[in-house]
């Protein structure tokens, strides 16, 4: 695969996939990206431009789509809407970013007999409870509890058919939370991370006893290439890093990294339908595939990650305003 299309390669996960790509192969890359407020072409700065190009488009648009895809050995699609709060105050961009999007994307590699791979989230698959031992597999049923996670769910389905159906050669991921660099402050630990060094308080979704399966971008990175490279086709992969950790443990580790209270974060109102728990069971990519994480301590991978937005304030202070402005008009 010498020629590889990345969609959404200037958002946060994608931008990190374009890097390690550049590092770790020969691929010439193309970033298929609609520069949405979530992505920046600061992301990709420092790579080399005889190697790396951005084309500025939708990835639901075909005539856009259409003749980039047939320039290509392989497709990696990380473009989609995907940030919960937004989905329930308006779910219209995720229908058509995360299913009209993908069927756009199905199609031209469909027609030109291109190779896929499909990145999705482990949100697809509901929530467990706080002391249940499970974790997520590629055979947990879907329930999806929120526009973002619904559509999610529905382009795996729609990869799925197309595989079935036309022969489509494509492969599907499903990882846990992402953290690391260039991660918008709207999220939640950048948005800790940032609170801090602008002299505020953390900000704890009620009592903080959410739990989510943490996995540093770069992981997430060497995993899906591992997948592109040798994963079956038609074969789900689970990706995780056994990092899971409740909200409250997160922002405490923020906190004492900056030398701050354990207590020095305020509550604030919950997220509706705010899923209890996530973990992942990656046996399945470790076994087959014989992939490893890097980052296996999630506290020296969080540590990482807080001095690189210590080092970056310019790429993020301007966008911290309005997205505390907006938190704080619902309460949180």
């Amino acid at each position: 695969m010498d020629r590889i299309l990345v969609t959404g390669g200037a958002g946060f996960i994608g931008s990190n996939f374009v890097h390690h790509l550049i590092g770790a192969t020969e691929a010439e890359v193309t970033v298929l990206d609609k520069l949405t407020y979530a992505a920046s072409r600061e992301s990709l700065a420092g790579l080399p431009e005889s190697r790396v190009r951005l084309v500025v488009g939708d990835v639901a648009d075909a005539a856009v789509v259409d003749p980039l895809v047939a320039e290509h050995d392989a497709v990696v699609h990380f473009a989609a809407e995907s940030h919960n709060d937004n989905s329930l105050r308006d779910p219209s961009p995720f229908v058509q970013t995360n299913l009209v999007g993908t069927f756009t994307l199905l199609e031209a590699v469909r027609k030109a007999g291109v190779r896929l791979h499909h990145v999705s989230t482990d949100e697809v698959y509901g929530d467990l409870e706080l002391d249940d031992p499970q974790r997520f597999t590629e055979a947990t049923p879907y329930d999806p509890s929120s526009p973002y996670s619904s559509t999610k769910a529905g382009s795996d389905m729609l990869v799925r058919a197309w595989v079935r159906s036309f022969g489509v050669q494509a492969t599907i991921s499903n990882c846990s939370n992402n953290y690391g660099p260039w991660q918008h402050v709207e999220k939640f630990i950048p948005r800790q991370i940032t609170n801090v060094i602008t002299g505020g308080r953390p900000k704890l979704y009620g009592a903080g006893l959410n739990v989510r399966d943490w996995i540093h971008t770069e992981d997430h990175s060497s995993a899906v290439l591992t997948i592109l490279q040798n994963g079956k086709i038609g074969e789900t992969y689970l990706i995780g890093a056994d990092g899971e950790r409740n909200n409250l443990e997160v922002v405490q580790m923020i906190l004492r990294h900056f030398g701050r209270p354990a207590d020095d974060f305020d509550h604030v109102t919950d997220r509706a339908g705010h899923d209890l728990r996530y973990a992942i069971d990656a046996t399945k990519l470790r076994t087959e595939l014989g992939w490893e994480p890097a980052y296996r301590d999630f506290e020296s991978g969080l540590a990482a990650t807080i001095e690189w937005y210590v080092a970056h304030e310019d790429w993020w202070r301007p966008h911290k305003e309005a997205v505390e402005a907006g938190y704080a008009a619902k309460g949180q």
